[in-house]
């Protein structure tokens, strides 16, 4: 299954993995008569034998890898120990394509190296492999071994142990206890043929033909099929990444709710993106479970209905924006404000300078009419060339969309990409300085990220302040299947910052009208339950909506098995204690093969 996502980085050894290996003392030679698979695998995640060459070692090659850069195969001991904790399999990084197939007898002499996915840096377990080989087929058309078979009961339900304080909280060097831990349990595994069977898809066929299944179908279950996440203890153990090692023309296009029935086979590898992968040389039967996108209830005449909806990197070149308009028209119901995020200046990605983004926002605005909505207008402010993150040359900015014929923007002169907005008190109400305005653009907090669009709407004669964002994202942080346990989310620091900035900016608001209509909204790049929102919320200055749903159903956004949220509307005190609202999120791309986003847009309707 060629991929640029499994593109290997380079082998490292042992030494090279973290300091925290450094412990490993290699001092048992590696003798041909004696080293088995489980031998070199050990009972930790560090191969005791790692640095060490071995030779002679026997296996049965349980699949083989031709394409990409990590180019090898999988041997598996036909003889395995009585250990739980000792893998059987291990791959050989032959680097070009290999001279062996499935059901060979092999013998492998090579050394023992420890691959990290990704780089040191990237805080990733690591994966046990014999490098440098010379590979001899003693005898062909072997049974392969049995498959392992992963299921719910195999699972433990507690995901990982918690990493040794004395090496910065690496898993590393703990020894394995496959019945207690999911990721122990999935590491006793690793290079092991293994199988999973009717198991449901959780993340859809993304375009590098790789899905999610859970063997654990009742584990945090959506209402629609996929597996929520719901907490940081709550990582849902049965979650498994599927890649192919045949044709990717062949591989399954699914969405989630489908399943893979019959038997999916193959050897459990890890890779950056995921961790832990079984790459299936026997891929199950896709049964379609008939997903729909979901449409949202048109707001009433009195209500007013604001949404956040981040449209991916939208520039004129892209071929979306007709899907993008039906969907704000016909999903989305028009609603009368739009806070759109990721809207790309006119030429996109090419750095030349360009920042306007009049042709990409017309050109949506323009597809919204044909498929039968408004004619909206919009706002936005200018950012500065190239520094508000995102794709390079982009320049991304949040824009807001209003249909004129319901609601009103009070525009006021003065805001720029570098002045920051403020808060005045006028006849007993609040007003902004400048409509639309950024929130403290020239703060460090805002360094290469968005800097949140405030504007002043009035909707039957009450005044509504929307404020749109686009917190920093979460690139850098460790991934669920890192050696630190738990892991690190170095992101958050940022965003933690600029939490504390709209939250102050809200403040200042209901400081000078307690009653205000506030509506902070967009992509938060975090979850409901996290510190981010927290520092958001505050002390009751804003309160998450999508905590109004019931869990089952609090996710916009679906990575590596996880349903989840990213994308949010805030509240003040004065839309929250009327109860008079209704908020939902709508479930049109992030379960879906052919999304046009990679979010799920969320919808507010109530009465001013």
């Amino acid at each position: 299954m060629p991929s640029r996502r499994t593109a290997r980085t380079g082998a490292l050894t042992v030494a090279a993995v973290c300091s925290t290996l450094s412990a490993v003392v290699l001092t048992t030679p590696a003798h041909a008569d004696t080293v088995h698979i489980h031998d070199i695998q050990g009972t930790t995640r560090i191969s005791p034998l790692a640095g060490q060459k071995v030779t002679d070692v026997a296996g049965i090659v349980t699949g083989v890898r031709t394409y990409g850069s990590s180019k090898g195969f999988w041997i598996q001991d036909a003889t395995p120990d009585d250990d739980p904790a000792t893998s059987e399999g291990v791959f050989v990084f032959t680097s070009s394509t290999p001279k062996v197939a499935v059901g060979d007898s092999v013998t492998v002499t090579g050394t023992v190296s420890e691959y990290v996915p990704g780089g040191a840096s990237s805080g990733n377990q690591s994966l046990t492999e014999i490098t440098k080989p010379t590979v001899t087929v003693v005898s062909s058309g072997n049974a392969v071994p049995a498959a392992t078979v992963v299921d719910a009961r195999s699972v433990p339900d507690t995901y990982a142990p918690a990493g040794d304080t004395a090496a910065s909280g690496s898993i590393n060097a703990l020894t394995l206890e496959p019945a207690k831990y999911a990721l122990d349990y999935y590491e006793s595994l690793e290079g092991m043929n293994v199988q999973v069977s009717d198991a449901r898809v959780v993340t859809a066929t993304d375009p590098y033909s790789e899905l999610w299944v859970t063997v654990k179908p009742r584990e945090h279950a959506s209402h629609r099929g996929g597996s929520v996440y719901g907490s940081y203890t709550s990582q849902n153990t049965g979650r498994i990444q599927i890649q192919s090692l045949g044709s990717t023309a062949d591989f399954p296009v699914a969405n989630v709710g489908d399943e893979l029935t019959g038997d999916t086979t193959g050897p459990l590898d890890f890779n950056q993106f995921g961790g832990y992968t079984l790459v299936a040389g026997q891929l199950g039967t896709l049964e379609q479970g008939g997903l729909e996108r979901e449409t949202t209830k048109k707001q009433a005449r009195g209500e007013l209905a604001v949404a956040t909806y981040n449209v991916e990197n939208l520039d004129p070149g892209d071929a979306t924006f007709a899907a993008h308009a039906s969907a704000i028209v016909n999903n989305l119901r028009s609603p009368d404000i739009v806070s759109l995020e990721e809207i790309q200046d006119n030429n996109g990605a090419t750095d030349d300078g360009t920042v306007a983004a009049d042709q990409t926002v017309n050109k949506l605005i323009d597809a919204i009419v044909a498929a039968g909505g408004p004619r909206y207008d919009w706002r936005s402010i200018v950012p500065v060339n190239d520094q508000d993150g995102g794709e390079p040359g982009g320049n991304i900015r949040q824009v807001f969309l209003f249909n004129p014929e319901r609601v009103s923007f009070t525009d006021r002169a003065g805001g720029d990409s570098t002045t920051a907005v403020g808060v005045t008190k006028v006849h007993g109400k609040a007003q902004l300085t400048a409509s639309p305005g950024r929130i403290a653009p020239a703060d460090e907090a805002w360094k290469s990220s968005r800097k949140p669009l405030a504007g002043e709407f009035v909707f039957r004669g009450r005044t509504v302040f929307v404020i749109a964002n686009h917190l920093n994202s979460k690139g850098g942080d460790q991934g669920l299947t890192s050696q630190y346990q738990p892991p690190t989310r170095s992101s958050e620091t940022q965003r933690h910052a600029q939490a504390t900035l709209v939250n102050t900016f809200v403040d200042e608001i209901l400081k000078a009208q307690k009653n205000a209509d506030v509506i902070a909204l967009g992509d938060m790049n975090d979850f409901e339950f996290s510190d981010t929102v927290k520092i958001l919320e505050g002390d009751g200055e804003l309160w998450s909506a999508i905590k109004s749903l019931p869990k089952s159903e609090r996710y916009t956004y679906d990575y590596q098995g996880n349903s989840q949220v990213l994308d949010q509307i805030l509240v003040s005190p004065s839309i929250r204690r009327d109860c008079d609202f209704e908020y939902d999120s709508v479930h049109i791309n992030s379960e879906f093969h052919d999304q046009i986003s990679d979010h799920d847009p969320q919808v507010l309707r109530f009465r001013p």
